[in-house]
């Protein structure tokens, strides 16, 4: 009660504050803006691997990356409303540190795998040239 009161006293008013520090309004034309660059991120990838417009499929595989980071932004921004002002920016800094964590299981795990993979014992085809 005495926490209503202060609120009040200091000229509060009772709607969320939290939508109007987000900074980001949820309308028909920003819900509409994301679905068409989510269409055209979707597109132009698929393009590119039917039509082969790229002569070496690591170029098609890393734009193909490049157009999925850029869609997860797409995402984030129009669909999730993900700014820097939203939660004072504590959503903005969870998703960092979650990127991180995600980036160094990645990176952890396949230098695991490649020293695993060059330490492992010889194959028997490695062994008949042993002495």
């Amino acid at each position: 009660m005495a926490i209503t009161s202060t609120l009040h006293a200091h000229g509060a008013d009772h709607h969320d504050d939290d939508a109007h520090d987000a900074g980001y309004h949820a309308s028909v034309r920003g819900y509409a803006i994301g679905f068409g660059l989510s269409v055209l991120l979707t597109a132009i990838p698929f393009w590119l691997v039917m039509g082969k417009v790229l002569p070496n499929p690591g170029l098609i595989a890393a734009a193909v990356l490049v157009f999925a980071a850029v869609q997860v932004v797409v995402h984030m921004v129009y669909f999730l409303h993900l700014n820097a002002k939203v939660e004072q920016g504590w959503s903005l800094l969870a998703l960092i540190f979650t990127a991180v964590l995600v980036v160094i299981m990645l990176a952890g795990s396949v230098w695991v795998m490649h020293h695993l993979n060059t330490n492992m014992m010889p194959t028997a085809h490695e062994m008949k040239n042993l002495p």
